[in-house]
């Protein structure tokens, strides 16, 4: 009884694993399984499916001997899909390359493995002609060889015409002396030149306020010695005022007045973006000469004896 039973269960493992088989939707195909050294092999991957299959990456011998020479594209036929991978191996022996895992729909299913044997060339040395061993011949030169030279030349030409301007360059003629203009003709020098730019003309407001502006520091700065440029206008005014008191320079609380009002005024027109009428500019201007020609310390006669 117990005998029957046995054949029973094998005959029915049997027949399920024959289903399993023939369910299996992936086949693998050869075109040869020996070659000689750096020959190669064509290893094709086909599903019976044409949709939602991923093919492998190939896992190739442990020994890592058989390499893949290239991964071709997928080709879509009638009723399945065909991946080809092209195989080599450069050193003889026999190598097995394992299954590889395709998942088709979400399922894995695995290819047989490949025993590949790979041989070596066999050369006859008795029909081989032997040739004698020739002396070592030299390539011929290219540019490319003597190209370093080439860097040496040039560092030598530039130390050449160094060396030729300092032996034979000019003997340089003195220079005469730059008069030094007094900072009052400066001033009023690049005010007659800030009317010549026609800023006004050409509705550059701040430009024109900004230029004006500097031309009065700069005045304050080089004839008062009180570092106007980098000052604010309430700094300025007030270094003006507390030197104007401590020094005695005698300038007028008038023309001190009129020189905030210029500057307060440039302020809101770099700042603010005001705008003042042709009118007031033309006013601060002519105020601003005024200011330069009114703003000279007094000088005492100590100052005079130096």
């Amino acid at each position: 009884m117990m005998r029957y039973v046995k054949k029973i269960v094998n005959l029915l493992f049997f027949i399920g694993f024959v289903g399993f088989s023939q369910n299996n939707p992936v086949k693998t195909f050869t075109d040869t399984t020996n070659i000689r050294i750096g020959e190669q092999i064509q290893f094709k991957i086909a599903v019976a499916e044409k949709n939602n299959v991923i093919f492998p990456k190939l896992q190739l011998d442990s020994l890592g001997k058989v390499e893949v020479v290239e991964s071709l594209p997928v080709d879509t036929l009638k009723d399945k899909l065909e991946k080809k991978y092209i195989l080599t191996s450069f050193d003889s022996g026999k190598y097995i390359v394992p299954k590889q895992t395709v998942i088709v729909n979400t399922k894995k299913y695995f290819t047989d493995s490949l025993l590949i044997n790979v041989a070596t060339v066999k050369v006859d040395t008795t029909k081989q002609k032997m040739f004698e061993i020739k002396s070592i011949r030299k390539e011929p030169k290219t540019f490319d060889d003597y190209r370093y030279l080439l860097w040496w030349i040039i560092a030598l030409l530039l130390l050449l015409a160094v060396i030729l301007y300092f032996v034979f360059r000019r003997k340089e003629q003195p220079k005469e002396a730059v008069a030094s203009i007094p900072p009052i003709q400066e001033a009023l020098q690049r005010l007659k030149e800030l009317d010549e730019k026609q800023l006004l003309q050409q509705n550059k407001i701040k430009a024109y306020y900004s230029e004006l502006t500097d031309i009065v520091r700069a005045y304050i700065e080089k004839d008062i010695n009180i570092p106007a440029l980098e000052s604010t206008t309430n700094e300025l005014i007030e270094t003006i005022i507390d030197f104007n008191e401590s020094s005695k320079m005698g300038i007028s609380s008038e023309i001190i007045e009129q020189l905030r009002e210029i500057l307060q005024s440039a302020d809101l027109v770099k700042f603010a973006k005001s705008k003042p009428v042709v009118e007031e500019i033309k006013t601060h201007r002519n105020m601003s000469e005024h200011i330069l020609q009114n703003l000279k310390p007094v000088k005492t006669k100590e100052d005079e004896l130096e």
